[in-house]
């Protein structure tokens, strides 16, 4: 599928895994909060990203761990516009801004980023879906389980909640080739639950579009492998390879060369799997 995101530009995904950095603009963010809360040291941060093969840089300024303090659109604007007013300079990545606010989505977007990543599925505040259709911003639409009851069965509640945020998706306008699906791990799911939409992600694809994934250094990684950063980047790695022979397209992630190194290997296998003729004839 051909992605099309805001400013005329558009993204190919299938053939190659896509790697999207992670570049929190915030003093408490769960894995690297206060290491990135200034301009000067973030664009470092999204350069060397860029560098080691991230695709699209994802900009937010304020923290989605469980228990953050909120912060006003105010301080979320004023952390990550002038880093996406400064990468739209240097015109290097795409720019996705990581909001459910509608305003702070249209100021990004006139600021430059390209994509609109919502991680209330257009649920908090459905006008941000008239922000990406109005911009030709592609729209990320990400599953949450936060602040209402679930179904019992992970992937029955995965499809009741996104067709409900792809009806206001549509309803605004949004084209669907500029929609991309995030099964949204970790949010509000328990280990067994993440386990589970990691054995049955294949199920997904029913949907009927392309998915990013989100597993970087969070609880599933940190509950089998441990806490300390090395070992949570491995284990998402190893996530990252599975879900990239189910399906996936992009992926979400703090470390850049490690996923990019094991993404890899998963590539050249679903490569080998598309050629013509590599069936064994008994």
């Amino acid at each position: 599928m051909r992605w099309q995101v805001g400013h005329g530009r558009h993204l190919d995904l299938g053939a190659e895994s896509v790697l999207m950095g992670i570049l929190n603009v915030t003093p408490d963010s769960f894995s690297d909060g206060g290491r990135f809360d200034r301009p000067e040291p973030a664009l470092a941060h999204a350069r060397q990203m860029l560098a080691e093969g991230a695709a699209i840089i994802d900009v937010g300024g304020e923290s989605t761990r469980p228990g953050a303090e909120p912060v006003s659109a105010n301080e979320e604007q004023a952390r990550i516009l002038p880093v996406i007013e400064q990468l739209s300079a240097e015109g290097r990545a795409l720019i996705s801004v990581d909001t459910y606010r509608a305003e702070t989505a249209r100021l990004a977007v006139a600021a430059g980023a390209h994509i609109v990543n919502d991680i209330h599925g257009l649920q908090r505040e459905p006008d941000i879906a008239r922000v990406a259709a109005e911009s030709g911003a592609g729209i990320v639409v990400m599953h949450t389980g936060r602040d209402r009851e679930k179904l019992p069965d992970v992937i029955a509640d995965e499809f009741a909640f996104l067709r409900k945020s792809l009806e206001i998706a549509r309803t605004e306008g949004v084209a669907d080739n500029r929609i991309v699906l995030d099964p949204g791990f970790a949010f509000a799911k328990g280990s067994e639950e993440n386990l589970q939409l990691m054995a049955r992600f294949g199920e997904l694809h029913g949907l009927g579009f392309p998915l990013l994934v989100g597993t970087s250094r969070k609880r599933l990684a940190r509950h089998l492998v441990g806490e300390h950063d090395e070992a949570r980047d491995i284990g998402t790695a190893a996530t990252s390879v599975i879900l990239r022979l189910k399906g996936a397209s992009i992926f979400r992630v703090h470390n850049i060369a490690v996923n990019r190194d094991a993404l890899a290997f998963a590539d050249a296998v679903l490569e080998r799997e598309r050629r013509p003729g590599s069936g064994y004839n008994l």
